[in-house]
């Protein structure tokens, strides 16, 4: 996957333009793919797609292999003839026209009125005997009639919300692969235990005989929280797996790869040792970091599906023997900027980058490059002005996004906020906060400041050589 220097943009589906108060697979993600080729990026990263969880976190979802239902597009199922025009528009009058942060409250009760009267229609339809409908279904029978007893679906209706996102999905990547533009997504590391995969197999996880967790998931105090970070995710029963051959986590892949061209490994260290925390602690403060089998499971993975094309998301404890794990199978690590100026010899500074490695300015848990910028102790914001130039204090997101170009990383992925120079009122989430986040999404009319960004990333793009013009 980083066999040539590329750029590539990180947003979130739900943080498009969509007309019902969050973003879908309809005609604002197509336009978006439209944009990310003008502006040269090669790449296109989500977070995970799957059914949004607590806390409206895509990383808390209560499926590792069904799609949000909220990314349906109206559109498609009008196109589709599943909903008359009445429908759709008064789906879209429930919400206002100017809403400035994604409303999954108001996305619910605008779409899923829409939603019923589609499956009403494919139901009498006959459409459950379709063709398309029918080899959906032989597809996702690992996994279609577990998610279905999960949501207690006795009508078809969630089979049905599932194969049209499998449509629209399809339809996306048609156009992405048009426009030159391949899809990165990202495979969490733990599931909720309010999920769909704990539910059907509970003896893959390390739960009482009442299913509760006796250890879960986080990490200890760091920059991001002086109580670390407490997910609360069960820790797997490695036991379990190991006998299955990682059965499920090689579906986990496969079906991730199905829906995108790479995946972002979501806490890479935990394959290696994870931190487990008693299930009564409140904190994070008190854990244990404990080997995991990594090894076994990646080439379980290695030998179903080939070559795998991950991005290990290698921050926080890495160890020797993390790197070793992740270069024995030849997978890229991470960089972040923002975390590069705190010292004067930095191992993340652009000039100490390998080709090997992908760079973000900052991802889905960092402020904004404008609202970092503006934290920045004296002795960081003299050694962020001296590393990218002339520039810096006026325009550090256009600063930063010069170094990560400029860097030997094959791969520099920004988060969309950045290339539109957002403040700390774009920031998409707060580790160590359960609300407010998740939220920010592009303001209608976008496209104005969009098309001059664009140019400005291409032309960037061709002088880093990153955007070759013979493409």
């Amino acid at each position: 996957m980083l066999s040539r220097r590329a750029a590539g943009v990180l947003l979130h589906p739900t943080s498009l333009a969509g007309r019902c108060g969050i973003g879908d697979l309809g005609p604002c993600a197509h336009e978006f793919a439209h944009w990310c080729a003008d502006a040269g990026f090669r790449w296109w990263q989500m977070l995970p797609v799957g059914p949004i969880g607590r806390g409206d976190s895509p990383y808390a979802s209560t499926s590792s292999f069904a799609g949000e239902p909220l990314l349906v597009a109206l559109e498609g199922l009008r196109d589709a003839g599943l909903l008359s025009k009445t429908e759709m528009t008064a789906a879209r009058r429930a919400v206002p026209r100017r809403l400035v942060a994604t409303d999954f409250v108001r996305a619910r009760a605008a779409k899923e009125p829409a939603l019923l009267a589609a499956f009403e229609s494919f139901r009498l339809g006959r459409g459950f005997e379709s063709a398309s409908y029918r080899a959906f279904v032989h597809r996702a029978s690992p996994w279609l009639p577990g998610w279905q007893a999960f949501m207690n679906d006795t009508h078809g209706y969630h089979a049905f919300l599932q194969f049209q996102f499998d449509e629209q999905w399809r339809a996306l990547r048609v156009t992405c692969r048009q426009v030159g533009v391949r899809l990165m997504g990202d495979l969490p590391i733990f599931v909720a235990l309010d999920s769909a995969d704990v539910q059907e197999q509970p003896r893959r996880f390390r739960l009482d005989r009442r299913g509760r967790p006796t250890v879960v998931t986080g990490v200890p105090p760091d920059c991001f929280s002086v109580d670390g970070q407490r997910w609360g995710h069960p820790h797997y029963r490695w036991s379990v797996h190991r006998r299955e051959g990682f059965a499920w986590w090689v579906l986990r892949i496969a079906v991730s790869l199905e829906r995108f061209d790479a995946l972002r490994v979501d806490h890479f260290v935990g394959f290696h040792h994870a931190y487990e925390i008693a299930a009564s602690s409140r904190t994070a403060r008190r854990g244990t970091w404990r080997r995991q089998p990594g090894m076994e499971l990646l080439r379980a993975a290695r030998k179903a599906v080939g070559q795998l094309p991950l991005v290990a998301e290698d921050l926080g404890a890495v160890t020797a023997e993390v790197v070793a794990l992740r270069r024995a199978f030849g997978l890229p690590g991470m960089q972040v900027l923002q975390h590069a100026f705190g010292e004067d010899d930095s191992p993340t500074l652009p000039h100490r980058h390998d080709r090997s490695t992908v760079v973000y300015t900052g991802t889905h848990d960092n402020d904004t490059t404008v609202g970092w910028a503006r934290s920045l102790d004296a002795p960081s914001m003299r050694r962020f002005v001296a590393s990218a130039g002339k520039g810096t204090r006026t325009d550090p997101a256009g600063a930063l996004t010069r170094l990560a170009y400029g860097s030997a990383a094959t791969l520099a992925i920004i988060p969309m906020q950045d290339c539109l120079r957002l403040g700390r009122t774009g920031r998409m989430n707060t580790p160590g906060t359960a609300t407010g986040n998740w939220r920010w999404r592009l303001h209608d009319g976008w496209q104005t400041q969009g098309r001059r960004v664009a140019r400005e990333l291409r032309q960037l793009a061709v002088r880093a050589d990153r955007l070759s013009l013979a493409r």
